[in-house]
C-alpha cells in the first residue's frame, strides 16, 4: 500500500456487516464537501483509510476530478484543499421530497387510495432519444413496465410524467389513465400484482444491508459515547452510501402492496436513529458551520420529520 503516513487512530474497530458494497472513491470525495464548497484532503485521506482505501486510490481520484473540471486543487498532500466547482453532493442523498414521502408511508400518513396510474406511449424510431428518456423517467419515478409501451405506478406521478413528455416534445404520444381494476394475466389482487411487477426481493435485500449497517453503527456510537470527528465523518459516508443504494430503486409502493413487516420501513427507522445521533454530535462539536459537511444538511432536511418521530436518538 502506498501512503503518506498512518491514518489517525479511531475510537473503535469498524466491522463491516455483510452485503454492504464498497464505497467508490469518487463518491467519498463528493461526500466530504463542506458547506463552503471545500474538501480538507487531510480528512479525505484519513476517512479513506478508515474505509480501506489506499492513498494512491485517493490521489488518482483527485487527479481525475480536477482534470474533469469538477474541483480545483490548492496546496500539496494532506494540507491541500479541494474546491468544488459545482454542488456534487446531490448524488449522496435522494430527493428530500422522495425521502419524506417514504417516511410518511412508514408512519401511516400516506394511505393508498387503491388507484393504479397507467401510462402508454408509442413514439417513432425517429424520436428514439426522447422515447428512451421518457421511459427512464417513468422507471426513475417508480413505475413498472406492464408490457411494451405500457407502464404502471401505484403513486400519482402523472404531473411529473406529463411535464417530461411536454419538455421532450412528445406529449401527444402519451396516454394516461387510472384504474381500480388492474389485471395482468391471472394476477388481479393488488399485492400479487406488485410482487409480479417489481423486484421486491432485491429491494428488500438492499434495505437489509442498510439496516445491518445502521444497527452496527448505532451500537458503536452507544459504546463510544463521544466518537471522534473522523469517526463521525466515516459513519456518515457509509450511511449515506447505503441509504442511497437502498432508496434509489425503491418504487415506494404503498404498505398494502408490500410484504409485512417491510424491510424498507425497518431500515429507514434505524437509519433515522443513526442520523439523529450523528446530527446531535455535529451540533455539539462543530465550531464553524462553514466547515460542516453539506451531507449533514442534506440528510437533516430530507429526514427531519422522521428524526422528530424517532425522538432524535
Amino acid at each position: 500500500m502506498s501512503g503518506t503516513g498512518a491514518p489517525a487512530p479511531h475510537a473503535y474497530a469498524r466491522p463491516m456487516p455483510e452485503n454492504v458494497p464498497e464505497i467508490p472513491t469518487r463518491l467519498l470525495v463528493h461526500a466530504l464537501v463542506r458547506e463552503d464548497g471545500t474538501v480538507d484532503t487531510g480528512e479525505l485521506y484519513t476517512v479513506a483509510g478508515a474505509l480501506g482505501m489506499s492513498d494512491q486510490q485517493v490521489r488518482l481520484c483527485i487527479k481525475r476530478l480536477v482534470a474533469e473540471g469538477r474541483f480545483t486543487h490548492e496546496g500539496r498532500g494532506r494540507k491541500a484543499l479541494l474546491h468544488a466547482t459545482a454542488d456534487v453532493t446531490g448524488s449522496l442523498a435522494p430527493e428530500a421530497e422522495y425521502v419524506r414521502y417514504a417516511y410518511a408511508q412508514d408512519h401511516g400518513q400516506a394511505p393508498w387510495d387503491g388507484v393504479w396510474h397507467l401510462f402508454a406511449f408509442a413514439v417513432p424510431e425517429s424520436a428514439r432519444a426522447a422515447r428512451d428518456t421518457l421511459r427512464d423517467t417513468l422507471l426513475g419515478l417508480g413505475a413498472a413496465a406492464v408490457q411494451g409501451g405500457l407502464y404502471v405506478s401505484a403513486n400519482p406521478i402523472g404531473a411529473h410524467v406529463e411535464a417530461q413528455a411536454r419538455h421532450l416534445g412528445i406529449l401527444d404520444a402519451l396516454t394516461t389513465f387510472t384504474s381500480r381494476d388492474l389485471c395482468v394475466g391471472e394476477r388481479h389482487d393488488a399485492a400479487g400484482l406488485a410482487a409480479g411487477l417489481w423486484p421486491l426481493e432485491e429491494i428488500a435485500d438492499r434495505y437489509d444491508a442498510l439496516a445491518a449497517l445502521a444497527q452496527a453503527r448505532l451500537g458503536q456510537l452507544d459504546a463510544v459515547g463521544e466518537p471522534t470527528g473522523i469517526d463521525q465523518l466515516t459513519i456518515a459516508v457509509e450511511l449515506a452510501a447505503a441509504f442511497t443504494r437502498a432508496m434509489e430503486p425503491d418504487p415506494l409502493l404503498p404498505p398494502p402492496l408490500l410484504p409485512q413487516p417491510w424491510a424498507g420501513a425497518h431500515a429507514r427507522h434505524l437509519a433515522a436513529r443513526c442520523w439523529a445521533r450523528l446530527l446531535d454530535h455535529q451540533a455539539a462539536s462543530a465550531a464553524d458551520e462553514h466547515h460542516r459537511l453539506r451531507l449533514f444538511s442534506l440528510y437533516a432536511d430530507a429526514i427531519r420529520p422522521a428524526l422528530e418521530k424517532a425522538g432524535r436518538g
